[in-house]
């Protein structure tokens, strides 16, 4: 059920999108502008597919949203809600790893679920 990495990434303008952000939406990439968007991002958001399709895309938003209340809970900010989902944290670690769909085992967005606080500080650090 991986994705064929080589397959493009449908993207897809909206002017309602907030400027360098995007939605990945079934599979198709919502963003106000691509100019922005680099092999990094396109592979970031294929992660998200995978994810997405392995969970049968409608559980993945539900616990998508579950998990950012969760975190947004336990840090009180925003961003470090969004960057400690567990879903975004699979895909900004191996976002620059081209390979990684073709050795992606199912539901490795698991591992990113749990973290201890040494765990926590590396991650932040490394993706501030």
């Amino acid at each position: 059920m991986n994705q064929d990495p080589e397959r493009p990434q449908r993207i897809v303008r909206c002017r309602w999108m907030p400027k360098r952000y995007c939605l990945n939406f079934f599979g198709i990439v919502l963003t106000r502008d691509t100019g922005w968007i680099n092999s990094g991002v396109v592979n970031h958001e294929r992660i998200h597919t995978a994810q997405q399709r392995e969970l049968l895309w409608i559980p993945f938003y539900i616990l998508y949203i579950m998990e950012w209340i969760v975190r947004l809970i336990q840090f009180r900010n925003h961003d470090r809600a969004y960057r400690n989902i567990s879903f975004e944290r699979e895909a900004y670690t191996h976002g620059g790893d081209f390979g990684y769909l073709r050795r992606r085992k199912r539901h490795s967005w698991l591992r990113h679920l749990f973290y201890t606080k040494q765990q926590l500080e590396h991650y932040e650090q490394r993706f501030r």
